[in-house]
């Protein structure tokens, strides 16, 4: 059933379960080019002037923290997942390659204890298609909660690409292919064969867009690779109120 596969408790018992061979799978799934999206997400991002603060929605084991800091290098970044098996991975490589300095969270951002207009960016990479509506509409809320006025945001996703041949290739290869390397790496299929249950279910970014321009952010939808990731970026916006008393 639908409400089951979204449960908070559900979905952090399959990425605990995964978590020993998710960063090579996603890889995989992605045909490498995972790590090239990662980087090519963020380039949205306005360089600051001044040291800011990021915070790296459902971080998983850190695949993304490397862009990040190569893209926002003077920056505090703040990590959170809710999987405490994917954070003993990521604690593991704060420790031998970030000296320790990526501050690590457990909480669930549904229901979490972030402090309110605190961070100057928001990441998220492929984290969000395991949120029904009703959570990315939660999700929109907090980061809307949670960041700065003009502080900037970005999310990244597999999605089902709009053309039908290679939609065809793809769900094959996602469906089919990844639960059998599944099984050679984990022993077990069944997790990752929710991943394409999930990305299937999801189709593409563009109702997630819908939902934090509803929520009052400015977000616009972007695709990559003929929409075998799709995703949103935006800001904050400053509050007319705000806006207009600065140009008087």
């Amino acid at each position: 059933m639908e409400h089951n596969i979204y449960n908070p408790e559900y979905v952090k018992g399959l990425f605990n379960k995964m978590s020993s061979s998710y960063e090579r799978i996603n890889f995989i799934t992605s045909f490498g080019f995972s790590i090239r999206w990662r980087r090519q997400f963020l380039e949205t991002f306005k360089q600051p002037n001044h040291k800011v603060t990021i915070i790296d929605m459902l971080t998983g084991m850190g695949e993304t923290w490397n862009a990040t800091k190569n893209k926002l290098p003077n920056s505090t970044l703040i990590v959170l997942d809710f999987s405490d098996g994917m954070l003993k991975y990521a604690k593991k490589k704060s420790e031998t390659k970030f000296n320790n300095e990526i501050i690590l969270l457990q909480q669930d951002i549904l229901n979490n204890e972030l402090p309110s207009n605190h961070y100057d960016f928001v990441t998220c990479a492929f984290g969000i298609k395991t949120f029904n509506d009703e959570q990315l509409n939660i999700l929109a809320e907090e980061t809307k909660r949670i960041l700065r006025t003009g502080g900037q945001f970005s999310f990244i996703e597999i999605s089902k690409p709009s053309n039908r041949i290679l939609n065809s290739l793809y769900g094959f290869y996602l469906g089919k292919i990844i639960p059998i390397l599944g099984r050679l790496l984990l022993g077990n299929p069944e997790e990752y064969k929710m991943l394409w249950q999930y990305t299937n279910k999801f189709d593409n970014a563009k109702k997630a867009t819908e939902i934090f321009t509803n929520a009052g952010l400015q977000a616009n939808f972007i695709s990559y690779f003929y929409g075998c990731a799709t995703g949103f970026y935006g800001t904050k916006i400053i509050p007319h109120s705000l806006a207009s008393c600065k140009t008087h």
